[in-house]
């Protein structure tokens, strides 16, 4: 049973490709590894920001595929993982492994596990934005990992139902929050030891800081520049704000930065962020402007308003709830929806008041109590390896 110190004799298998991934799956590879074997895979689909956050999350992969090399297409991440996967689920012969999200590799590893009947359990199931074109290719992704997942591990009500309206049997999804709720409750009580981010924030106590993140690739271009310019002229015209950008490795991305915002006044530039970073830059931050998935959840585990530069989310929670606005693809509704917190900031202050729609932070306990009590203890992973 759950909360015993005897192990089990399943084997899991965990895999995973970026920072996100490895930050909501840490919690939950550490509770896994209380009761049984559990085989790490790391694909390093994000190379340059994961290999150090591995260590502070005291994640040490068994397998590290190193399949990230300049201007990869989607398809040859794809196959090179099928490729690699298919000899270590040959070797290992897990009976359940884990993905989480929607990336490439959450994608791959399903589809390795499928073709070698091994079931899957789907982290953050559920998640739907209602375009298969944004994000992209994120929404194709997790509904094709839901066609292949045998076990729906769900962060919402909200999730559960966009499941059971495509045909999930009720009995194969379950509701267990967030595990990023989780690890945010880890780090946000560690401080940083960046000296400069430290000197920076301590020089703009005064200011309204907004941290912006963008890096989907249905902003970039001339969307990314509108949305860049309409902050810098935000910034330029109200002098009591300021902008920290932790600017992405993507080109896209870089460019758009330094041809719109290097060298204006109260505009800092950074390079990508360690996690414990980024949250403490979070934790002071008086608004954040973001296209990111994961900021969508972060900022209300940190009670901080969000503004969405994007057309729709799969995170609607965060809408209802009230913590998060949704600015579309018009640059002009971001540069009306700015000036209107600036003059009345009534929502920003209430948003620290408001319930995290994500969960209370035990989701990992929940996910291995589900393994445990209802898979491995009825039998139910290996009833799909024999059909």
């Amino acid at each position: 049973m759950t909360g015993s110190s005897i192990k089990s004799n399943q084997r899991l298998m965990v895999v995973f490709g970026t920072r996100p991934e490895a930050i909501k799956l840490a919690p939950v590879i550490h509770e896994l590894k209380k009761r049984h074997e559990t085989i790490v895979v790391c694909t390093n689909q994000h190379i340059d920001l994961l290999n150090p956050l591995l260590r502070l999350l005291e994640i040490y992969p068994d397998y590290n595929l190193r399949i990230m090399t300049n201007d990869q297409t989607p398809h040859q991440v794809c196959s090179k993982i099928l490729q690699k996967l298919d000899k270590i689920m040959a070797k290992e012969k897990p009976d359940l492994a884990l993905v989480q999200g929607d990336t490439t590799t959450t994608l791959a590893a399903s589809l390795a596990a499928f073709y070698h009947r091994i079931p899957v359990g789907h982290v953050e199931a559920g998640l739907r934005s209602g375009n298969v074109y944004s994000p992209f290719p994120e929404e194709m992704n997790r509904q094709l990992v839901s066609k292949i997942a045998t076990f729906h591990f769900a962060a919402t009500n909200g999730n559960r139902d966009n499941l059971l309206m495509e045909g999930i049997q009720s009995e194969r999804i379950f509701v267990t929050g967030n595990p990023i709720v989780d690890a945010l409750k880890t780090f946000i009580k560690i401080p940083t030891d960046n000296e400069n981010l430290r000197k920076l924030i301590d020089e703009t106590r005064d200011k309204k800081r907004i941290l912006l993140t963008t890096h989907r690739r249905e902003n970039f271009g001339e969307l990314m520049y509108e949305y860049l310019s309409t902050l810098r002229d935000f910034i330029t015209a109200n002098k009591n704000t300021c902008l920290f950008f932790p600017v992405h490795l993507n080109p896209n991305v870089k460019k758009s930065a330094q041809t719109l915002l290097s060298g204006h006044e109260r505009i800092y530039l950074l390079e990508p962020l360690n996690y414990i970073d980024f949250i403490n830059l979070m934790r002071v931050c008086w608004l954040v402007v973001s296209d990111s998935g994961g900021v969508q959840e972060e900022a209300p585990t940190l009670g901080k308003p969000l503004l969405i530069i994007r057309e729709n989310t799969e995170r609607p929670e965060t809408i209802k709830a009230g913590v998060a606005k949704l600015v579309g693809k018009d640059p002009q509704n971001l540069k009306k929806m700015l000036e209107e917190n600036l003059a009345v900031d009534t929502w920003i202050k209430s948003v620290k008041e408001i319930s995290n729609p994500f969960g209370d932070g035990k989701a990992a306990r929940k996910i291995l109590k589900v393994i445990d009590e209802e898979i491995f203890q009825n039998g139910k992973a290996f009833k799909v390896k024999t059909k």
